[in-house]
């Protein structure tokens, strides 16, 4: 296999896993005309769930395995919120900088500010799931943004292991210790 799809809209989970696969001699590619296709409603009650559900969906688009993530961050003084509806935080067409200012909101005054990324990827390929996948970094969030690199809260995400926020770290820095890239890479191991 040289060729796998990833089912995302997210061009920053794009170019993470194009970074991690160009060492494998694995191209990965986005569903083509993946924003004609009709969306996949993620309603989940948890990451499996809606990497499972948008992997089969997508799957019917393209005929090579499709792989799809659903991340997010869980918050521990927050009981796990924002958890799945890490994207829509804020509300359903939340931007990145509103889901991070209601992270900070929910914060205010509360000393445990453990929390911690996590990532399932689904594989599925000719209608068949093929695999799950997880990954989980922990950390800290901080009690303002640091650093331009990355999406979504990695501003307000420190980990320890770098030293820094996922904002302040490089995409190969990051993608070394992320939630997404150990999932990406349990699912490569799969694939050898």
């Amino acid at each position: 296999m040289s060729r796998l799809y990833c089912a995302t809209g997210n061009a920053g989970k794009l170019s993470e896993f194009r970074l991690a696969a160009v060492r494998t001699g694995l191209e990965i590619e986005g569903v083509p005309d993946f924003k004609t296709i009709p969306p996949c409603f993620e309603d989940g009650a948890t990451f499996s769930e809606n990497a499972i559900k948008k992997a089969r969906h997508y799957a019917a688009y393209v005929k090579d395995p499709v792989f799809a993530d659903d991340s997010g961050l869980v918050v521990e003084a927050l009981d796990g919120a924002p958890g799945v509806y890490s994207a829509r935080y804020a509300g359903p067409a939340a931007t990145d900088e509103a889901n991070n200012r209601l992270l900070l909101e929910k914060l205010r005054g509360i000393t445990n500010r453990a929390a911690s990324f996590v990532c399932l990827i689904a594989l599925v390929e000719g209608g068949r799931q093929r695999g799950i996948f997880a990954g989980r970094v922990d950390g800290v969030i901080l009690d303002e943004p640091r650093g331009s690199s990355g999406f979504g809260y990695d501003p307000l995400f420190y980990c320890p292991p770098l030293g820094c926020t996922f904002g302040e770290a490089s995409e190969e820095q990051k993608f070394e210790v992320s939630h997404r890239g150990q999932a990406f890479r349990s699912m490569l191991a799969r694939l050898r």
